[in-house]
């Protein structure tokens, strides 16, 4: 951090102005060694696991009510919606999975060697509360899950979850593995859960189908079109961009341009294949909001506590809000393990610093628990809903912050070398940019403007206002 702003490096580090740091998450760098002479299949497997890490931010409790709220409403119309914002998951993390390969930089690393310190603490302290607003989420919905299955009150659930960080810290030292391991565990929990949830639900399949293809009527209608930004809003997890850059790096393959094309196509196939699993869990969500909510009266159901309270008698399965509620909670475990490596390699990548995984934990759960706890405990339990919405709004925020980098760096062949990304990469990803972008200045508009404006705003343009 000592060295100007302004010196452009020679040598392996052309085209950054500052030389590399640490490593990435250096207890676990380049600790699952990639076989060379394998097969296809072993070298996928060997490959197979930080993709499944990152698909946890894509199926996290702040994702629940958005899908709830569009399944219950609109039926299957939105589900166009949770495909299209995966899409743009597959492609974002595609681009880190580069980043980090190409240029042995996580996204984080990459900021601190390319832009001035001013900006390079604004994006870090940026991050951290977009990290500490999804830990948020998490909290709450892990909490949220303990009192329905244990009835243990909100609060105390809230400081339960802070144990999680002694199971982090255990399987760090055992090994990455460990970790995706238990990761890849919860997610077929999760699916699992879900699975059978669809079963009883019985959905129109015809419908489903329907459901995935685009309409004028996402953008016409208003209501729609807001609960579709808050679905992409939840969809895409900024701190996701910065973790997938790091762990991609735990493995040990060959530091030539094949090794690094290989890594890049195998890590590829990982990340695609996980995210399609959090699709499966989005699009279930909301299909089941739809095909039990929607068509029995219940358009309003949007709290994660309503769902599970109607799931049993609607369906006349006993144990399905059972279901309900484990899902939420193996979610809602599962995203504080990457919260806790995302805090880590957000902090040693802006800073160039490295603190004890323990406390690193502790601080980032600590941000979380503490507007928790004070909100329930002084507003009460009805109001863990605006406490999920909050923390999406504030993710949105963020996510231009990290996406607009992650391009810039990735475009550029100084940088990047032969793999910088090819012209119709480029225009792919600026215009999922521009969609995420100008999706969430309208979300933050519509959040932040005072109601008579907004309806004086949306008047002049002769559309309706949110609803």
């Amino acid at each position: 951090m000592s060295q100007p702003d302004r010196i452009l490096v020679t040598g392996p580090d052309v085209g950054w102005r500052r030389r590399a740091g640490q490593v990435s998450l250096a207890e676990v760098h380049r600790s699952v060694v990639v076989p060379v002479t394998a097969s296809f299949w072993r070298k996928l497997l060997a490959f197979s696991g930080p993709g499944f890490l990152v698909a946890v931010g894509y199926m996290d409790p702040g994702n629940w009510a958005t899908d709830l709220a569009g399944g219950a409403r609109f039926g299957y119309a939105l589900l166009f919606v949770v495909m299209l914002s995966n899409l743009m998951a597959i492609l974002l993390q595609h681009l880190c999975i580069k980043l980090g390969v190409a240029t042995g930089r996580d996204l984080a690393q990459a900021c601190r060697d390319h832009y001035s310190t001013p900006t390079v603490w604004f994006l870090w302290i940026l991050c951290e509360i977009a990290i500490a607003a999804c830990d948020l989420a998490e909290v709450v919905g892990s909490a949220i899950a303990l009192q329905l299955l244990f009835g243990i009150p909100l609060v105390w659930g809230c400081c339960i979850t802070a144990l999680d960080v002694l199971a982090v810290l255990y399987l760090q030292q055992k090994g990455f593995r460990y970790i995706e391991a238990l990761v890849i565990t919860l997610i077929a929990t999760i699916a699992g859960c879900f699975s059978a949830e669809l079963i009883f639900s019985k959905p129109n399949l015809l419908s489903v189908v329907g459901g995935f293809v685009p309409g004028p009527h996402i953008i016409m209608n208003q209501q729609m079109l807001y609960v579709s930004i808050g679905i992409l809003g939840a969809t895409v997890m900024p701190h996701n961009l910065y973790l997938h850059s790091s762990i991609v790096q735990t493995r040990k393959f060959e530091q030539t341009s094949q090794g690094k094309r290989e890594a890049i196509k195998y890590a590829s196939i990982d990340s695609t294949g996980a995210l399609m699993f959090a699709l499966f869990i989005n699009a279930a969500i909301l299909v089941l909001a739809a095909s039990v909510f929607h068509w029995s009266g219940h358009q309003e159901v949007a709290a994660i506590q309503d769902a599970y309270q109607l799931l049993s008698p609607l369906l006349g399965v006993t144990f399905a809000s059972a279901l309900f509620a484990i899902a939420l909670l193996a979610s809602g475990q599962n995203s504080t393990l990457t919260g806790t490596l995302a805090g880590q390699v957000v902090m040693e990548g802006f800073l160039n610093i490295r603190i004890t995984p323990w406390l690193r934990r502790l601080i980032t759960r600590g941000i979380a628990i503490i507007p928790a706890v004070l909100v329930i405990g002084i507003f009460g339990e009805g109001k863990t809903t605006q406490l999920l919405i909050a923390s999406q709004v504030l993710l949105s925020m963020q996510l231009g912050f990290a996406v607009w980098p992650l391009l810039r760096f990735t475009d550029e062949r100084a940088k990047m070398g032969e793999f910088a990304n090819k012209l119709w990469l480029k225009i792919l990803g600026w215009t999922t940019a521009a969609i995420i972008i100008v999706l969430t200045v309208k979300l933050l508009f519509d959040t932040f403007m005072p109601d008579t404006l907004l309806k004086e705003f949306y008047q002049f343009l002769h559309l309706p206002p949110p609803g």
